[in-house]
């Protein structure tokens, strides 16, 4: 598969997931409408939302990326090989150079996000800064360049927020059904209540299914242009074994931005530990190292 057809498949993929969102949306508004006597209402304004988050997503996904997980911007002159490096490779791989940016956590790790190349960033927490050296860091940047040369960052970023909208929306409404006691839906019928209360629990889980059909073929595609990239395969190998070791996870990760990160941005003994390597988005590292090592 070429470069140019990996791009096409992106952005059909990107409208797929749009649709999927709105239909889920809508159905989930639906049935919440169902159980306190209109359904019509509730289904447009699930669509309203729906529709605005997606149009709200494919222009400010970065911007609300980059708030959830605490990111700064990056000065030259504070992070210089940093900044020097993405300078450097941006040159190397004909793109844009993206902004800079970087969380303030000791867990080593990094991500890209934006919609397209001219709106790009490269996000590294300070831990991977201070743990890698200079040629790991080439080799980290090269990866996440790549995700954005190959539109990565558009589906995954998008596909971020609207996992959060929905999941957000299902706690809130959950929240606000158990507060009232049901009194709202006290005259319907028991099936009528037991479909809201699967839906609310089902919805998000559905929501995670959508945001794996960001396949962890990416993560291979994106090691491989980076070695490319770079010429040495085994800088990126040693930055993976490095960050896949380290016991702490990054702080302001979540279940919705856990795919957007260089690495598994949970350990064991996170929060969210066990559903992240139930439903990991990410190949087992060691995976990812024994290819690159045989490059």
């Amino acid at each position: 598969m070429s470069i140019y057809s990996e791009i096409a498949h992106n952005r059909f993929k990107t409208y797929l997931i749009f649709g999927l969102f709105l239909i889920l949306f809508t159905g989930f508004f639906y049935l919440v409408g169902n159980s306190y006597g209109d359904a019509n209402t509730y289904a447009v304004l699930g669509f309203v939302i729906a529709f605005g988050s997606s149009v709200g997503s494919y222009f400010h996904s970065d911007k609300i990326v980059l708030s959830t997980t605490h990111a700064r911007l990056a000065k030259k002159e504070e992070f210089f090989d940093f900044y020097t490096v993405v300078e450097n490779l941006s040159i190397a791989a004909g793109i844009p150079m993206p902004k800079v940016y970087v969380i303030d956590d000791p867990s080593p790790n990094a991500f890209a996000t934006g919609r397209n190349p001219k709106h790009g960033v490269v996000c590294a927490t300070t831990g991977l800064l201070s743990l890698l050296n200079r040629s790991e860091i080439e080799g980290v940047v090269a990866h996440e360049l790549s995700h954005i040369r190959n539109y990565d960052i558009l589906v995954s970023t998008i596909t971020a927020v609207l996992v959060g909208t929905i999941a957000l929306t299902a706690d809130w409404i959950m929240r606000s059904f158990w507060w009232s006691g049901g009194n709202r839906s006290k005259n319907k019928s028991p099936i009528t209540l037991v479909l809201l209360i699967i839906a609310l629990i089902i919805t998000p889980i559905v929501a995670t299914l959508i945001q794996l059909a960001v396949s962890r073929r990416r993560e291979y595609l994106a090691d491989a242009s980076g070695a490319l990239l770079t010429r040495y395969p085994d800088s990126l190998a040693n930055a993976l074994e490095k960050i896949s070791s380290y016991p702490r996870g990054v702080q302001s990760a979540s279940s919705s931005t856990a795919h957007l990160f260089f690495a598994n941005p949970f350990k064991k003994g996170d929060r969210a530990s066990w559903f992240t390597n139930l439903f990991s988005t990410h190949p087992p590292a060691e995976k990812r190292i024994e290819i690159l090592r045989r490059m």
